[in-house]
């Protein structure tokens, strides 16, 4: 189902939850628990980045998957394609539900990721496996004039989509503005995980390309990854159940 179509469907709390991941952006075990501790009860995702992952390690993540929580890994592994296939098999046996790879690493390599991926799961259905197309934090500015890619972040977002496609991958990591283009090329049932989402009144802080959670639902998003509106709140769980709020009335 489109996100479009679950919108005008009129979410439930826990499907409009399920929808969401929030990035446990905190520097420590104890700094990540204390979040996780104020979400209990709440059926979301839980996203572990590049902070947390480095400063913990996988114990952490396969402590999660104990716990029955659903992880997104966003290690965003970007190398060569032995590598990448081995990283990939060493983060499926931790059980994840999902994890990224970066698409400007090629064909080959996102091969190699799934190849890692089947080859560790054992029989079990494997991760998820999505790429990054452009950072929701890079601007038209950036992407020409910094990283020397002509055209528009749409343009440049749908063709790596349409190399991860290739590639066999199960969708990609790109802005909530990009999303209509994206299914329009590759299909509804290719996943679009949008960071970038911020609720009205929240700050854009770092992020260029930006959308609400209900204008990113709209436009065809699959799952929103909401890090500070969530986690930066003085009560995170009144943040989080504000955004539910959102995505269930009206």
């Amino acid at each position: 189902m489109s996100g479009r179509e679950a919108v005008r469907m009129k979410l439930t709390r826990e499907e409009a939850a399920g929808r969401i991941m929030v990035a446990l952006d905190r520097p420590d075990t104890s700094a990540a628990e204390s979040l996780i501790r104020a979400l209990e009860g709440i059926p979301c995702w839980l996203k572990v980045g590049l902070e947390l992952f480095y400063a913990t390690g996988p114990a952490f993540v396969a402590g999660l998957k104990d716990r029955g929580y659903r992880v997104f890994l966003d290690v965003k592994m970007h190398d060569i394609p032995n590598q990448v296939k081995g990283g990939a098999a060493s983060v499926t046996r931790l059980g994840v539900d999902l994890f990224n790879v970066h698409a400007a690493g090629g064909v080959r390599m996102m091969e190699a990721a799934l190849e890692g991926a089947e080859a560790a799961s054992g029989g079990r259905p494997r991760p998820r496996v999505i790429a990054v197309t452009h950072l929701t934090s890079t601007s038209r500015t950036v992407l020409n004039d910094e990283i020397g890619i002509p055209g528009t972040p749409e343009e440049a977002v749908v063709r790596y989509a349409r190399l991860a496609q290739r590639a066999g991958l199960d969708g990609v990591v790109a802005s909530a503005r990009e999303v209509r283009a994206v299914k329009a090329a590759c299909g509804t049932g290719f996943l679009a995980v949008t960071p970038g989402i911020r609720p009205a009144s929240a700050s854009a802080d770092d992020q260029e390309r930006i959308m609400t959670p209900k204008e990113a639902l709209e436009a065809g998003s699959d799952f929103l990854v909401i890090g500070r509106p969530i986690t930066a709140a003085s009560d995170p769980r009144e943040a989080f159940e504000s955004i539910l709020k959102e995505l269930t009335e009206g």
